[in-house]
């Protein structure tokens, strides 16, 4: 292993980020930007939901040209499902911070994620984001706080690759289940790779953590995954750097889905032995939206027929029962696909540990999967009762 991960997250050269509450919130930071001192190649996913939201249309226009200054987000208002009005006020957004740093039009990407449907306060703002400059700190945790939803912590990871750095800053809680990254991500390295590199990269490391990622198999219209790239650190080896850059995400991934709204553990299940890649995403991707494996989880319940179902409905992938074989947490439950004797006592007290680990092996090929998850408490349901009136 040839990265290292810190253990207070870091800023890589050259980048750094403000927050604070410019009243869209009654309290608590909702408005965050991150800024590179100089153009960073940059590249980015987003969402497949046939609802984008006005960011993430103006994002994916901007994004063609390869390079950005920075990003500006708010929270509590997503700017989703506003028309024409949502659009022009995404690009107002982005405007107000190129004013602010002196940047070149185009160059700051604009998120916004909460609720579906309002207006965005854009005048609220544009008056937050006058002055914000003052405000730079070189703590990517300060920049996590203006983009909280339902997270219940500010998210970061960041690790070196010889002497360049890798910084992952990211919310989302619910409606998580990406067809193409997390809720909102944003990777910021000194590395120097071109936006191309960048993007590959990105897409491989994505398909691999990020997207097999699912909280409630719900796919949010605002999901966004951005790096860039300063190239204000010495050369680093590109097999290395997305080694790093997997391994960071994977990290991510998992502070992702153990703070899933209302959540009390992380589900992390392994497929092996799938006869390919893509039989194997599905059945893992399976199990961890499964809402009866999630809650027997939950309820430390070792009703272990669960596995089976889970495994049994994925009908379009090449299944033979008495070849399939199953663990959690190390202990056999299945074998030659049926219920074996397990003690039942020590299984429960496994189970009602963090994190869970099950681990599938179908018996037909090589191919391999990990997919990542949550339990599925009381607490989902009390958080999403009243999400648009908190």
């Amino acid at each position: 292993m040839n990265h290292r991960f810190h253990e207070r997250p870091v800023f890589p050269r050259g980048f750094r980020c403000a927050s604070r509450n410019c009243g869209i919130k009654e309290s608590g930071k909702d408005l965050t930007v991150f800024i590179s001192e100089v153009d960073a190649a940059a590249a980015a996913v987003f969402t497949r939901n046939h609802f984008p939201g006005a960011p993430v249309l103006v994002g994916r226009e901007l994004i063609r040209s390869g390079r950005l200054r920075g990003v500006v987000v708010n929270s509590r208002i997503s700017n989703v499902g506003t028309g024409e009005a949502g659009v022009a006020n995404a690009r107002r957004m982005g405007a107000a911070a190129e004013a602010e740093f002196g940047a070149a039009a185009g160059t700051f990407l604009m998120s916004s994620t909460g609720v579906i449907g309002l207006p965005l306060p854009i005048e609220k703002i544009e008056r937050g984001i006058s002055g914000i400059s003052r405000d730079l700190v070189d703590d990517p945790l300060v920049g996590a706080e203006g983009i909280m939803t339902t997270d219940t912590y500010p998210k970061a990871v960041s690790c070196s690759i010889g002497d360049a750095t890798i910084t992952i800053v990211a919310k989302g809680s619910g409606m998580i289940a990406p067809n193409m990254a997390t809720m909102l991500a944003y990777i910021f390295t000194d590395a120097s790779f071109s936006a191309s590199q960048l993007g590959a990269m990105l897409r491989r490391a994505v398909d691999r953590t990020f997207n097999m990622l699912s909280v409630d198999t719900d796919t949010s219209t605002s999901d966004t995954c951005v790096i860039m790239a300063n190239g204000l650190a010495p050369d680093v080896d590109s097999t290395e750097f997305e080694a790093a850059l997997v391994a960071a995400c994977t990290r991510m991934t998992e502070m992702l889905a153990r703070d899933g709204e209302g959540a009390s553990k992380l589900l992390r299940v392994i497929v092996q032995g799938a006869v390919n890649e893509t039989d194997a995403r599905t059945i893992a991707r399976s199990i961890v939206d499964s809402p009866l494996v999630k809650t027997m989880a939950y309820g430390a319940d070792p009703n272990v027929g669960r596995l089976l179902m889970a495994v049994g409905k994925c009908f379009d992938c090449t299944i033979e029962p008495d070849r399939l074989h199953a663990t959690i947490d190390g202990t056999v439950v299945i074998d030659q696909g049926r219920r074996v004797d397990f003690d039942e006592p020590d299984l429960r007290r496994r189970l009602a540990g963090d994190p869970i680990q099950i681990v599938i092996n179908v018996g037909l090929g090589d191919a391999t999967a990990t997919a990542w998850g949550c339990d599925l408490t009381e607490g989902y349901i009390r958080e999403n009762a009243a999400y648009y009136s908190s």
